[in-house]
């Protein structure tokens, strides 16, 4: 299968928990049929990418990374590659890349949908972000990559600002996640 039949095979088969998810799905899900490299930086419209929270194995807190361009604390991300088989594959390369954590597992997904505005073709683009969660083993050590200003531990209900709305769902989601053993809605 390819990421793009992967991606809208996981947008189909997904129940928004709000709303403003379904219409984000719907949009997504109309992207990608409009575009055949809608999984790639190139798309100039938009394109899109994969948001992992990595939380510690009792998902008590969440890793955040200090990104370089949006200097606020966001979950692990980022653009799909051609050699990707699938959006949770996506999630969880860029998580492992980012957090330098191996042995990271991808709970089922995706928890959340968010599309925010960048410059990936200035003026400006969107990312369409399909949002996942991971959990770190026991005493996993993240390690800064040099996609990052900094990289830190948070407990979930204390993310600090900056910060955005999106961040603090996922995060409680995929915590969430983790407890029950199923993605959550809310």
């Amino acid at each position: 299968m390819t990421l793009h039949r992967d991606a809208v095979a996981a947008l189909s088969g997904w129940a928004a928990p709000t709303e403003q998810e379904e219409l984000l799905r719907a949009e997504f899900l109309d992207h990608l049929r409009a575009h055949d490299d809608a999984m790639l930086r190139e798309c100039v419209p938009g394109h899109l990418t994969a948001t992992t929270a990595v939380l510690s194995h009792d998902g008590a807190r969440v890793l955040l990374t200090l990104h370089p361009k949006a200097r606020m604390w966001l979950p692990m991300g980022g653009h799909c590659e051609p050699s990707d088989a699938s959006l949770a594959a996506v999630a969880l390369r860029e998580a492992t890349e980012e957090s330098g954590i191996a042995g990271l597992e991808l709970l089922p997904g995706p928890l959340a949908l968010d599309r925010h505005r960048v410059w990936c073709h200035p003026p400006h683009s969107w990312h369409l972000d399909v949002e996942y969660a991971a959990v770190a083993p026991p005493g996993a050590e993240a390690v800064i990559s040099d996609e990052s200003l900094d990289l830190r531990w948070f407990p979930v209900d204390e993310i600090p600002e900056p910060s955005d709305e999106a961040t603090r769902r996922l995060a409680a989601r995929g915590r969430q996640a983790l407890m029950s053993g199923s993605p959550a809605p809310g």
